[in-house]
């Protein structure tokens, strides 16, 4: 008699599931190259425009407090006052189209809009200027009016999407692929300063024009495409009280503060964050100018950003596969550490193009490894629930302490006569505070259960 054997099980195929949303190995495939090219543009935008800025703005006469209160405050001022708005009506809105899409799709057009001016704002002005005649500032002058205007409508749209897409990542990603997703998002965002930094920095100054205009054509389809490709799935409905809240803006302002603000444990994360990112502003506002008053050409610090970039690519995933197996809290910790040794040597020993890049490469990459470690924190810290707005509430701490830092830097600089290399020991401070402040967010975080029972408060 012939031995009867049981039925070989049929594989299955495996799936990933958030909220409503399931995956498959293709569908999260899709899923990854959709956002990741929607990120491909949006950071080559945002890698490209603060340089551009720089140049511009200095190339005008342009004194350093001007360039660092539009540069660094200016868009946190705009993201204090619309980042809880857009986070908290995102996190509340339903609609056909999700709840995160229609506040990235709505500000594409502006930010092509205020880009395209941005291009041709010198031919505008010139234009301005001639017809106020002897009533006109100056064409320098009226340069940078209009400059500062149509920077502040892009600051504008970027801080609005800004506000949303990590909403939109935390909403469409399942939890288990975070840290390696955002490995990838820092990955993609990495290429794109290469991209930039390489073969595009060293001509700013003469190709300005072509440059406003390839990148605002590139992102306003681009951007577009993602936001109509992506979909998101189905959502509770706003618990009652929240609707009524939403019936008077100070019912939802007191809200949005008692719920944000009114945990102790949150207000440190957010003192801490804040500082960690004041600590790279400095750098980041002034790094061009000091490159330029040691004669390094702008093809040579573009080169410079390109090899922190490259290191900051290569460690990327792997980093993201260490806050999965760690925790993102403990790894940007330990980078603190070093930055702020880092930066220290900067600020007594760079004082000519040579020292200058030896301390601008590692200082650059370090700055990649703590945005890279903290890409995925907040989302591993906060209220699921509630991440966009609690985020937003980290955005109004982290934009006072930009408003703050950017033209009280600007004015050190000009009272000292220029001397740059005081950016790095101000970030050298700042990233000294923002690792006192941590360790004291890290030993909360282990007596909420740590990286493997944490339970965020809500």
């Amino acid at each position: 008699m012939n031995a009867i054997h049981p039925p070989k099980p049929i594989p299955t195929k495996k799936l990933w599931t958030v909220g409503t949303l399931t995956y498959t190995t293709a569908g999260i495939l899709t899923l990854f190259c959709w956002l990741l090219w929607g990120d491909f543009v949006w950071s080559i935008k945002e890698r490209a425009t603060p340089p551009l800025m720089q140049i511009l703005f200095k190339s005008h006469g342009a004194p350093d407090t001007l360039v660092g209160f539009l540069i660094g405050s200016v868009p946190s001022v705009i993201g204090m006052l619309l980042g809880p708005v857009i986070s908290y009506k995102s996190d509340r809105h339903r609609g056909r189209w999700g709840r995160r899409i229609p506040y990235l799709f709505a500000p594409t057009p502006v930010a092509v809009i205020s880009m395209v001016g941005l291009a041709y704002c010198p031919q505008i002005a010139a234009v301005f200027h001639a017809m106020l005649g002897s009533y006109s500032p100056g064409l320098n002058s009226t340069i940078l009016i209009l400059y500062s205007i149509l920077w502040t409508l892009f600051a504008g749209a970027s801080t609005i999407v800004n506000a949303v897409f990590g909403g939109l990542i935390n909403d469409v990603v399942p939890e288990s692929m975070l840290g390696r997703f955002f490995g990838a998002f820092r990955a993609i965002s990495l290429v794109a300063g290469i991209l930039f930094s390489y073969w595009m920095m060293g001509k700013i100054e003469s190709h300005s024009l072509v440059i406003f205009l390839g990148l605002g054509l590139l992102y306003g389809i681009a951007f577009s495409v993602m936001c109509l490709k992506v979909k998101e799935g189905e959502y509770p409905p706003p618990p009652v009280a929240e609707e009524s809240a939403l019936t008077g803006v100070f019912g939802a302002t007191k809200t949005y503060f008692l719920e944000s603000f009114g945990n102790g444990y949150y207000c440190w994360f957010f003192v801490s964050f804040a500082l960690s990112l004041m600590a790279l502003v400095p750098v980041n506002l002034f790094n061009v100018y000091f490159a330029q008053s040691v004669g390094m050409s702008m093809d040579t610090f573009g080169k410079l950003m390109a090899v922190a970039f490259l290191l900051s690519l290569v460690a990327a995933y792997p980093l993201g596969v260490l806050v999965d197996r760690f925790h993102p809290l403990q790894v940007s910790l330990v980078t603190l550490v070093i930055y702020t040794g880092v930066t220290l040597w900067g600020g007594f020993f760079s004082h000519n193009s040579l020292t200058l890049g030896v301390v601008l490469v590692p200082q650059c990459f370090l700055a990649g490894v703590w945005l890279t470690a903290t890409a995925s924190l907040q989302q591993r810290l906060f209220p699921k629930n509630r991440f966009a707005q609690f985020s937003s509430a980290a955005g109004i701490v982290s934009s006072l302490g930009c408003i703050i830092i950017s033209p009280i830097m600007g004015s050190i600089l000009d009272y000292t006569g220029h001397t740059y290399r005081h950016i790095f020991l101000v970030s050298s401070i700042l990233s000294f505070m923002a690792l006192l402040t941590g360790l004291i967010v890290y030993r909360r975080f282990l007596l909420l259960g740590g990286t493997t029972g944490y339970k965020a408060p809500e």
